[in-house]
């Protein structure tokens, strides 16, 4: 059920307020250990690669929940769901601070990654049901840029809590929020207008297979999965990863200056994404060409830097960071077209498949660079070379490739479907929006 949020203005954006304080300490959570790395290595006594494990584990979880967690939401609500989530996060954080050991440590963050994988597609939902249709892709893109302040907040702070409380005191600290946060969402948060808590029919593992099949049967599922595939992995990578090691081994910066330019990245997410959504709220019709067009320019911007003859000039660095950080909030597009293709009993599962998406991809982009960085750097170990560099972020073009193919194909059959489902609404779009 979609209500125009000019019926109960108050009560919407509470409850939005809520659930978004949730997935940003979701993020947070999710983004701590990137500035907790050397005291990580050190409390538990593991090497580089183990250290590595953390970050790999985080996206293989979250991109397994994705499906299961939509199921869930369809059958429970996003109340339930996210008020479960953000228990096992403050679980999973509590592990945390107090293990002394690799496996504990290892098995707390894989609590914290499922419960972080159960936030994302709740928010969503919360919004899709509050607000009315024209104001959901602003809120979406919204949502998502104020998550990304989570990620903000886990550097500064969270580095001065490291030095000043210790290991145990800090990640306690944090996992007290979500307490704080999991009682907010009790009192706030319902699933609709008029019901507290909304439940879906029982589903047999026969109807949950026939669900997902109609799901991605439907072609805007798959265009929103191969724009979610497309868009996010090249911004995920730096900043998650291989951001720093690139522009101090591969591009010859400080690292004081690595720092700077992946902080612009994040400013350019958060500065970009309601304009986004603005704009795709207001002209439906040119999604697909908007994040084709984001797509093409990422890509520009990668081949100028790798291409360039030695150290690109900083201008087209930070043209490379702002771009590849804009792919960020234009993979959102792609859960606006899982919800215009989807009956509401189906959103939160379509929005699984497709938010899995960009994690797969992310994953695969992160694996190939450190097997070609490991290929082409004699003896080993971590000595990049520039050369070594572009050889390995030249792997992103293979994915850029197969999703932009793949998104030329389904917006032709979405279109086509639409035409043939809705001749009138069809026409109506050309007409105005093309």
């Amino acid at each position: 059920m979609n209500l125009p949020v000019d019926r109960t203005p108050a009560r919407a954006w509470w409850v939005w307020m809520v659930a978004v304080l949730v997935y940003l300490l979701a993020v947070f959570h999710r983004s701590s250990l990137a500035v907790a790395g050397l005291a990580a290595s050190e409390r538990f006594g593991i090497s580089a690669a183990q250290l590595a494990t953390f970050t790999m584990l985080q996206l293989l979880v979250y991109a397994g929940m994705q499906i299961p967690v939509g199921l869930l939401v369809d059958r429970f609500g996003p109340r339930r769901v996210l008020l479960t989530g953000s228990v096992l996060m403050l679980l999973g954080q509590t592990a945390f601070a107090l293990a002394s050991t690799f496996p504990v440590a290892l098995a707390a963050r894989v609590c914290v990654g499922v419960g972080d994988a159960m936030t994302f597609i709740c928010v969503l939902r919360l919004v899709t049901t509050w607000f009315a249709p024209r104001r959901i892709p602003l809120m979406t893109q919204v949502t998502g840029m104020l998550g990304q302040l989570g990620a903000v907040v886990a550097a500064l702070p969270m580095t001065w809590a490291l030095g000043q409380l210790g290991w145990t005191r800090s990640y306690l600290l944090a996992a007290s929020v979500g307490l704080v946060l999991a009682v907010a969402l009790l009192a706030v948060v319902h699933d609709g207008p008029t019901s507290r808590s909304l439940t879906g029919p029982a589903l047999s593992l026969t109807q949950v297979r026939a669900s997902l099949s109609a799901s991605w049967a439907q072609p805007g599922t798959r265009l929103g999965f191969w724009i979610h595939f497309t868009t996010p992995f090249s911004g995920t990578t730096l900043g998650l990863l291989w951001g720093y090691p690139f522009l101090v081994r591969g591009e010859g910066h400080s690292e004081q200056t690595a720092g700077v330019l992946l902080t612009v990245m994040v400013v350019a997410v958060i500065a970009v994404g309601p304009v986004l959504g603005w704009a795709i709220g207001r002209h439906p019709w040119h999604r697909s060409s908007v994040a084709i067009g984001i797509v093409l320019a990422i890509v520009a911007s990668w081949t100028l830097v790798l291409a360039w003859p030695g150290q690109a000039p900083m201008p087209l660095l930070v043209l490379l960071i702002v771009m590849s950080g804009i792919g960020g909030p234009t993979s959102l597009i792609g859960f606006e077209m899982g919800r215009m293709a989807n009956p509401a009993e189906r959103q939160s599962s379509a929005t699984g498949i497709i938010n899995q998406a960009g994690f797969v991809s992310t994953l695969l982009v992160v694996l190939a660079i450190g097997l070609v960085l490991d290929w082409r750097t004699p003896g080993g170990g971590t000595d990049y070379t520039p050369a070594a560099f572009q050889a390995a972020m030249s792997c992103q073009y293979v994915l850029w490739g197969l999703g932009l193919v793949q998104v030329l194909r389904y917006r032709r059959r979405t279109r086509e479907r639409l035409r043939a489902d809705d001749p009138q609404a069809y026409a109506r779009m050309r007409k105005i929006l093309a």
